[in-house]
This record gives C-alpha cells, sequence and structure tokens, in this order.
C-alpha cells in the first residue's frame, strides 16, 4: 500500500517585503517536489478567505504559518515549524532554535522584521516572479 502524502502547510509572507521573498524562494528550492508548502500573500484573497478577520488582525505582517491542520503560528514557531519540517540538517537548526526561550527568539524576530526593510529591496510585487511550473504552488 502506497504511503500517504504528507499534508501541505500554507505559507503566508508579505508581498511587499525582500526578505520575506528570499525566504519564499529558499523554501521553494528545499521542497522541491512542492508537497510540504504552499504560498500566498498576506495581501492576497487565500489569506483572507482562509483566516478570519479577528485572527488576522491581530497577526504580525511578516510570515505566518497556517499548518495543515488548522494550527497558526507566527513569528519564531513559524520558522521553527518550517526549519524542523524541510528535514535533513534543518530539522537540527530548527531544532536548535527551539530550546531557545520563546520569548528570545520573538525578540529576535520582531528585531529582524523591523530592520527587514533598510536591509533587503522592496519587491516591484506581491507575487515573486517564478516559472509557469512552479506557479501552481501560489495562491492569490
Amino acid at each position: 500500500m502506497p504511503a500517504e502524502a504528507p499534508a501541505t502547510d500554507t505559507i503566508f509572507y508579505d508581498g511587499y517585503c525582500g526578505l520575506c521573498h528570499r525566504w519564499v524562494r529558499f523554501l521553494v528550492a528545499a521542497d522541491r517536489d512542492g508537497r510540504m508548502f504552499r504560498f500566498a500573500p498576506l495581501q492576497g484573497e487565500t489569506f483572507r478567505s482562509k483566516v478570519p478577520e479577528g485572527i488576522r488582525a491581530g497577526l504580525p505582517d511578516s510570515v505566518v504559518l497556517e499548518t495543515a491542520g488548522g494550527t497558526i503560528l507566527v513569528r519564531s514557531d513559524a520558522v521553527v515549524s518550517v526549519l524542523r519540517r524541510l528535514g535533513g540538517s534543518w530539522r537540527v537548526v530548527g531544532a536548535a532554535l527551539h530550546l531557545i526561550p520563546r520569548p528570545l527568539r520573538d525578540g529576535a524576530y520582531d528585531w529582524i522584521a523591523h530592520m527587514r526593510s533598510r536591509w533587503f529591496a522592496r519587491p516591484p510585487d506581491v507575487c515573486p516572479v517564478v516559472p509557469a511550473e512552479l506557479r501552481k504552488r501560489f495562491d492569490p
């Protein structure tokens, strides 16, 4: 009997953030077969339709992860979960980051999020330009 395909998590990212675009490009390359992650901008209709308004209001404008089970993870918890899901060396990095107390992880995350516009150029569009064969992994 064939093994079930792993459930797909959705990564919502700030479509106007250069760092977020780089994160998405990294994850697209790491998830070669596209089974682990789908992607959609925080400014898009998928985010508005999948995440209720009351929850959206309290979320950061950087990276939000909706697990296949429907759990919403933000800030460093989202990054840790994604890294652990990637497997290999990234699983080890995610596990090591998870050992750091959340307030410290989130403090570092928030500082990087605050500085990201200074360090990374703003992309010209909400969705990164991707080859046609990868577009099916992105939601509006």
